[in-house]
């Protein structure tokens, strides 16, 4: 199970890099653009483009973002609960959140390959639009496995004293 996880957890790392990739190409092409729009020759398709690696950056950060434990979280309440309690109710969210991205991701690849057979493209520079809901079903993905490495762990550590 550790070798798992930590094939998980490269992964994972790999697609923040990813992640990271895309906002530099967003600042610099955004950049680009304005300074370009001074010179009346704008970037054709910049909006879309943009939007299209927010898509990446979001998708792909989602996983390491929640082993860094990055998200936010209340749980001063948690805190003050027994160990063995602390522990349950990290697996049920560990739980709930693998069930929820498990059929985010599901219904990301039916999307993609809806837009895929109908040929959807972008409006400006016609960019194929499925990759990106492919990418959206990875990242999801991504983070449903790391979640239930998550749960994994949790279970471990209520059973053991």
């Amino acid at each position: 199970m550790v070798y798992v996880e930590r094939f998980i957890y490269t992964l994972a790392n790999r697609f923040n890099w990813i992640a990271a990739a895309a906002v530099v190409v967003i600042m610099l092409l955004t950049t680009a653009d304005v300074v370009l729009r001074l010179f009346r020759h704008p970037i054709p398709g910049t909006y879309e483009i943009v939007g299209f690696m927010g898509t990446v950056i979001i998708s792909f950060s989602l996983a390491y973002t929640s082993i860094q434990k990055g998200h936010i979280a209340v749980d001063f309440i948690v805190q003050k609960l027994p160990r063995k309690s602390q522990l349950t109710i990290s697996a049920v969210n560990d739980l709930m959140g693998s069930i929820l991205f498990g059929i985010i991701a599901w219904q990301s690849i039916a999307y993609a390959i809806d837009l895929k057979q109908s040929h959807e493209v972008s409006l400006t520079i016609q960019i194929p639009i499925y990759p990106f809901a492919l990418g959206i079903a990875i990242g999801c993905g991504l983070l449903c496995l790391v979640l239930l490495a998550e749960l994994i762990t949790s279970i471990k550590r209520i059973t053991v004293p």
